[in-house]
């Protein structure tokens, strides 16, 4: 059987995908090339990230398909209903990435709480010639410890995070219609074992008590954080897009950063992205990466593992 990791997969996704039998294409097929390269060469299983998109036209048009897998959580650029209504197999690995995410989560909430992002920019330019300056301008930071991580969307990602905010000393609060109550267990390097109880809370609850809010949810048909939102939150805020782009109103975020409501903002992930807005871009209250949540090479390689493994299971 032929397997098109169009988005990539770890050597050792491939090497245990092969030691079954699968033969294992990593070309990268432009989107408008994508049905007939998978026609022409009878593709039986097609792997993604977030780059390829697989709507129903080309689910329709490509026959072979037996298994579209999404190396990752969010499944927003696959048709999966219609996959499903077609007898193919649809995976991914919810579980296999949580911790880089949170981790660059909070990359952005320490470098933002100490103005490392704007520090980065300036330092290389002033820190020769304004030393001084730059060190008054910086020395306001605040931090983490003792305050209030408000997470949206309490699934493994948004569990892995309270888990890093819990060890940093903050109270978490969390809020997600599906998980009315969370057991949180901190596994430390000596085996010992701490766990935590956790109970959702409303939206305007969190808007209120957060000091600092982490998303983590799929696409979404509305906002999650817009105008009305950053009204009902402490002057100060910070904020971290890590899930999607379109769940945070940019141009309300611009404007609350302006008007002080939000401190700085953390993004890996824009509206319209690959093309972020320049005013996104260049607004020195921004910490920026361009959508590498789960791009380390720990979690790459346990992604093409388990995609090899369920693939294995289900097409051998």
């Amino acid at each position: 059987m032929k397997i098109l990791a169009n988005d990539g997969i770890s050597q050792n996704g491939i090497t245990t995908l092969e030691k079954a039998g699968f033969n294992v294409l990593t070309t990268t097929v432009a989107q408008e090339q994508l049905v007939n390269y998978i026609n022409e060469n009878k593709i039986d299983a097609l792997l993604v990230r977030s780059a390829t998109k697989v709507r129903k036209d080309l689910i329709d048009a490509c026959p072979t398909l037996k298994l579209i897998g999404r190396g990752g959580v969010g499944m927003d650029n696959i048709d999966v209903a219609h996959a499903k209504s077609k007898g193919i197999h649809i995976i991914n690995t919810p579980a296999a990435s949580s911790e880089s995410v949170a981790e660059l989560v909070f990359a952005h909430l320490f470098g933002g709480a100490r103005f490392l992002y704007d520090a980065n920019r300036n330092m290389p330019l002033e820190g020769d010639s304004n030393f001084k300056g730059l060190k008054k301008s910086y020395s306001k930071g605040t931090e983490l410890r003792g305050k209030t991580l408000g997470i949206f969307g309490f699934g493994n990602i948004g569990q892995a995070t309270a888990k890093l905010a819990i060890g940093a000393g903050m109270k978490v609060v969390y809020c997600d219609p599906d998980v009315a109550e969370a057991k949180i267990d901190l596994d430390f390097f000596d085996g010992q074992k701490v766990s935590f109880s956790l109970t959702n809370t409303s939206k305007n609850d969190l808007l209120k008590n957060a000091d600092y809010i982490s998303l983590h949810i799929p696409g979404q048909d509305n906002y999650v954080l817009g105008k009305s939102e950053f009204s009902k939150m402490k002057k100060g805020v910070g904020i971290v897009n890590a899930a999607r782009g379109g769940v945070l109103d940019e141009v309300a975020l611009i404007d609350a950063l302006e008007n002080g409501t939000v401190a700085f903002a953390g993004l890996d992930v824009y509206e319209s992205e690959p093309k972020p807005e320049i005013k996104i871009l260049m607004h020195s209250s921004i910490s920026l990466s361009p959508h590498i949540g789960a791009a380390t090479l720990e979690a790459q390689e346990r992604i093409g593992l388990e995609l090899a493994e369920q693939i294995i299971t289900l097409l051998n």
